[in-house]
């Protein structure tokens, strides 16, 4: 398997355009590493939560197929009571990975690395909507040794364990870190977190979190 695939050219102003966000329509914090702006903004019309002008394009070549272990279909995280069937996540016109289209529910990458193969897969999810938190409102609040469990099609229960975690502003994502080849099965966690801003509606940072397949 060769290191995940990483187009486009402008960061910064990839990851203004929303991480992880179309939470632009609530300024309330969830997370506990989000600030809270005194008002609520309108949501733009186009903004995308994953958008990242292809810089953070997880797409990976030549991986196993996925059959071998099932693909993934749902994601329980025990301590902060995620239960959360599982969207396919794509990718967008310019190679930005796109965000889950119900904001109580995460979403797999399903163009990447299933759960369970070796490099790292990728979940994804919202932290708030203009309704109150969303699924990964949370996930701030884990720590190295809590488990993640996630279902495949096969029936099978895969549990990853926390090994640390990132927080890092839109504008100098972690690329490498996230989506470089590990050689073992890892899993990669992320939203949005930091402030929201108001002017572009979306938040600043994006957190992850880390985790590798017990065994």
């Amino acid at each position: 398997m060769r290191r995940a695939g990483i187009v486009g050219i402008a960061l910064a102003a990839a990851l203004a355009l929303g991480a992880i966000g179309a939470i632009a329509s609530q300024a309330a914090t969830v997370a506990p590493e989000t600030a809270s702006p005194s008002a609520t903004p309108e949501p733009p019309e186009a903004v995308n939560d994953f958008a990242a002008d292809g810089l953070q394009d997880p797409a990976a070549a030549d991986v196993a197929d996925p059959a071998a272990i099932g693909v993934p279909t749902r994601i329980r995280i025990p301590r902060i009571g995620v239960d959360s069937v599982l969207e396919n996540l794509t990718l967008g016109p310019q190679g930005e990975l796109n965000a889950p289209v119900d904001f109580d529910l995460a979403g797999w990458y399903s163009g990447g690395v299933a759960p369970g193969q070796v490099g790292p897969a990728i979940i994804a999810g919202h932290v708030d909507s203009a309704a109150g938190p969303a699924v990964f409102a949370r996930i701030g609040e884990l720590v190295p040794g809590d488990e993640i469990v996630v279902s495949t099609s096969t029936g099978t229960d895969l549990t990853f364990v926390v090994t640390g975690s990132a927080q890092s502003a839109k504008a100098a994502f972690p690329t490498d870190e996230v989506y470089s080849n590990v050689p073992r099965p890892e899993l990669r966690l992320i939203t949005c977190a930091g402030a929201f801003d108001r002017s572009v509606g979306h938040y600043t940072d994006n957190l992850i979190q880390f985790a590798s397949l017990r065994g």
